[in-house]
């Protein structure tokens, strides 16, 4: 997933983007660039400057060629469609050369709009499918201004006559067609596009408005005092606001100097859900570790700790789950539980089958998201839907959740934002606290998982009858000792790990190897290596 950040406000628009793509740097990207509006020297212009590979190649790019504005908007590529390249990084301009579009995801019918809009003249510059996106606008900006003016004619108006002698040209300049609003032309092209998008849109004449519309990836909205963000994810503007409107699929926000507007793709109002990110900035920062990896690797105690905190009794042993919309008597009448995630999260919740199994005494079915909806799943009223997802916005597993909604089954989510689109779709959320996640392979927001997971099972036993008081504070008091541990752990073993790495480091393939839970700990194991070193490795029973 690529990083976007967007910005309309008094302060110089440069840096406030530049730096809150480094701050999105973990995303991974090849290419990067910059749109910026409202320059006192080419007011009616947007200035673009592109540069494959990092962002200190765009800075160059920009220190040999500055820019300045009141709006923009910038943006890390991760290649999809054509070539690291200049030409392919975005934004990408539409064929008048005065709009343009940030995008992340996949459009999936790219060529057949690329077709449509060739056969009319439209001319491409790049490889990518984003670049149809700005002229699919275009050519709703277009075809408004040709059906007003056509329809203008056809009823005797100015267009339809000559001018006699003593009438001025301005007459007709002056009842020229209207052209639509960007955000009008936005909500028409994206109901033409087939697959994800989360995309920021410019244009020179509309001057001090960004307009961003999403269906699939995330998207974020930053409301600050008389400023305005857009962001791909929370730590691209969490310096400057911790007021925050989840995006969701459907939606168009516009944002310009005044204030934020919101509407679904169909212009019907919506309002403004803020919500107050309790993160810290300094969380996404690395607290002088060498690497963010590193970084949360040593946050996973204060995870397990935060994740706990607040719902367990260590006087009684029991669990308190106040977020929960699911009753004692549905919980004890359950007949089984579909567990549904995807990579990591999945992980987990292989491992969280073991807990609730054994605890709870009640089946579990553990399925990847991406695959559930194509098997023709039985679920039903009796029976519960568990999602897990760190960002509570992925793709599959929303679409998971659907499918046990449709069947009737009502569902919990196991997530890490509050307020993301799983949740509020769910009956119940246990929030994991894990913080932001930078690096790029997931290690305290799993560790919070499993700890959200035990916390669920041991509760759902309570409610079930089938662990004893004695029992529950057994568990509840060797859980509060977790944190503790792993803290002597993380410090007793650094040294080890580091001789053991160099020792391994130039083998090439790798068995994890574990019994009962510890399997998905093994398949997470291998997966951890492959992501950080791309080295061949495999998870066995």
């Amino acid at each position: 997933m690529c990083g976007i950040v967007g910005y309309i406000g008094p302060k110089s628009v440069v840096p406030v983007i530049i730096e809150g793509l480094r701050r999105l740097e973990y995303r991974g990207y090849d290419s990067a660039g910059i749109a910026v509006g409202g320059s006192p020297d080419t007011p009616d212009q947007l200035e673009l400057r592109r540069a494959p590979g990092k962002l200190r190649n765009l800075e160059a790019v920009i220190a040999a060629s500055p820019i300045h504005g009141t709006f923009g908007i910038g943006h890390t590529r991760w290649a999809t469609h054509g070539r690291p390249t200049e030409e392919n990084a975005h934004p990408h301009r539409d064929g008048t050369g005065t709009l343009v579009v940030v995008h992340n995801g996949i459009v999936e019918n790219y060529l057949a709009l690329k077709q449509a809009l060739i056969a009319k003249g439209h001319t491409f510059q790049s490889e990518t499918d984003t670049e149809i996106i700005a002229h699919v606008i275009q050519d709703e900006l277009e075809l408004a201004s040709q059906t007003t003016l056509s329809s203008f004619a056809a009823g005797g108006g100015p267009a339809s006559r000559t001018l006699d002698a003593n009438e001025s040209e301005s007459v007709l300049t002056s009842q020229a067609p209207e052209r639509i609003t960007l955000d009008e032309a936005v909500r028409r092209a994206v109901k033409r596009l087939t697959g994800a998008f989360a995309i920021g849109v410019l244009s020179a004449h509309s001057p001090d408005t960004l307009v961003a519309a999403r269906m699939g990836p995330p998207a974020v909205i930053g409301i600050g005092e008389g400023e305005f963000f857009l962001a791909s994810d929370v730590p691209g503007i969490l310096h400057h606001t911790r007021n925050i409107h989840f995006l969701q699929d459907g939606e168009v926000a516009v944002l310009t100097t005044s204030g934020v507007t919101l509407t679904d793709f169909d212009n019907n109002p919506l309002p403004l859900k803020i919500q107050r990110i309790a993160w810290d900035p300094i969380q996404a920062e690395k607290a002088g570790y060498k690497h963010f990896m590193l970084k949360e690797i040593n946050e996973q105690p204060r995870a397990v700790r935060d994740t706990t905190l607040g719902r367990v009794s260590l006087d009684t042993g029991h669990v308190f789950l106040p977020d929960m919309l699911i009753t004692a008597e549905e919980f004890r009448t359950c007949t089984g539980i579909t567990i549904a995630a995807c990579g990591t999260s999945w992980h987990s919740g292989l491992a969280g089958k073991f807990m609730i199994e054994r605890l709870a005494r009640l089946p579990v079915d553990v399925d990847y998201a991406s695959e559930y909806r194509y098997r023709d799943p039985i679920p039903d009223a009796t029976m519960l839907g568990l999602l897990i997802t760190q960002s509570g916005e992925t793709a599959d597993t929303i679409a998971a959740q659907q499918e046990l909604i449709r069947k009737g089954s009502k569902t919990l989510a196991i997530c890490n934002v509050v307020g993301a689109a799983i949740t509020r779709a769910a009956q119940g959320t246990i929030t994991t606290n894990a913080g932001p996640e930078i690096g790029v392979a997931s290690t305290k927001a799993f560790t919070a998982q499993l700890t959200a997971l035990f916390l669920f099972a041991l509760y759902l036993a309570q409610q079930r009858g089938t662990v004893t008081d004695a029992e529950s504070l057994h568990y509840v008091t060797e859980l509060s000792k977790i944190p503790g541990k792993l803290e002597e752990i993380l410090r007793a073993v650094d040294d080890q790990c580091a001789k053991l790495a160099k020792m391994f480091s130039t083998s090439n393939d790798f068995l994890f190897l574990g019994r009962g839970i510890h399997y998905p700990i093994a398949l997470e194991g291998a997966l951890k290596l492959k992501e950080i070193s791309y080295i061949h490795a495999e998870g066995y029973p």
